[in-house]
């Protein structure tokens, strides 16, 4: 049975605060942890006021300090926004803190616009350098080496197990050439989702930290004791994508009644286009839902994205979805 985990983007919710969503993030982790999913991830978004996660190394310390034996990481760094260097020693330092927990996905996109990343100091050609500020950053986080000069202090053999994200053919190419586990955002952007795997599947050369491809799979996945619940709970990610499309980004909006009054029909589709791989509804229709997809995809885990604005809703969405993988488990799949 694929692994199931979590990404959390420390959404700020629409009456609240980044003190809210940073807190709500915690509480999440914990029953997490209690639930049996094997990571928690935080992404790195710049400029948003609806997402709190920025200073990922951060809040990746602050969660790992509130749970026991959860793997925490980043799913992901956007390594052209930094020197391998300094990641190397942020990533060292929490896998010294934490040690066997700290995972470090890494991507190439900005996370955020173009005016953003010039106050960053990001060079638009800096993505050209990915593959090669991977190896740099693997290597800072491997064996010393003989002749060495620049070591990352914490960081050197901590060894940090990488991972290489991506919604396109590219990610899937470099991890498999680098034997790295691959991570697809299909989240967001499942349009190559298939191509990608096989991709993957197809150029992976074994190395030091595996010996066979592993993928990941992002979804988006709401839960509630009925399908009504469920979707009503899921017009806040509709309305986000919406909002999106539109260009007007902000907090996590509330759920509504009929989310066919918020979006036009060209905004629906788009917005909708993004989703697609979302899993709405009460416990048996999203154990058919996954059961299908789980088949089609053969991703060994699921990392499970949930923007529900109340968190305690959000809390039970993991808890019946950690029902689901146990049906699963056993089998147990409605015809």
């Amino acid at each position: 049975m694929p692994a199931f985990s979590i990404l959390d983007l420390a959404h700020v919710p629409d009456g609240g605060t980044p003190a809210d969503a940073l807190r709500n993030s915690v509480e999440l982790a914990r029953a997490a942890e209690q639930l049996g999913y094997v990571r928690f991830w935080l992404a790195e978004h710049h400029n948003m006021i609806g997402i709190a996660s920025a200073a990922t190394s951060v809040v990746i310390g602050h969660v790992a300090a509130g749970t026991q034996v959860i793997r925490v990481g980043a799913g992901g760094i956007m390594l052209p926004n930094h020197s391998p260097l300094v990641i190397a020693e942020q990533f060292g330092t929490l896998a010294t803190l934490f040690p066997g927990r700290i995972d470090l996905g890494l991507g190439r996109a900005p996370g955020t616009d173009q005016r953003t990343m010039r106050a960053m100091r990001r060079e638009p050609q800096a993505s050209d350098t990915f593959p090669q500020d991977v190896l740099e950053l693997q290597a800072l986080l491997g064996p010393p080496q003989e002749g060495q000069k620049v070591f990352a202090v914490p960081g050197t053999n901590t060894r940090v197990p990488l991972w290489i994200l991506g919604s396109s053919l590219y990610g899937a190419q470099l991890a498999g050439m680098l034997g790295l586990p691959y991570a697809f955002a299909s989240h967001f952007a499942p349009g190559a989702l298939m191509q990608a795997l096989d991709t993957y599947r197809e150029r992976f050369e074994p190395s030091a930290q595996r010996e066979t491809p592993y993928a990941m799979v992002g979804v988006n996945v709401v839960v509630a004791d009925t399908d009504a619940e469920a979707r009503r709970l899921f017009t806040s990610a509709q309305q986000a994508f919406t909002n999106m499309v539109r260009g007007t980004r902000g907090l996590l909006p509330r759920p509504i009644d009929d989310i066919e009054t918020y979006w036009s029909p060209h905004e629906k589709a788009h917005a909708s286009s993004m989703l697609a791989c979302s899993f709405v509804g009460a416990r048996e229709t999203v154990r058919a839902q996954l059961a299908a997809f789980l088949e089609r995809t053969g991703a060994d885990e699921l990392m499970v994205a949930s923007a529900i604005h109340d968190p305690e809703a959000r809390i039970r969405s993991y808890e019946i979805l950690a029902e689901v993988q146990a049906d699963l488990a056993r089998g147990r799949v409605p015809a």
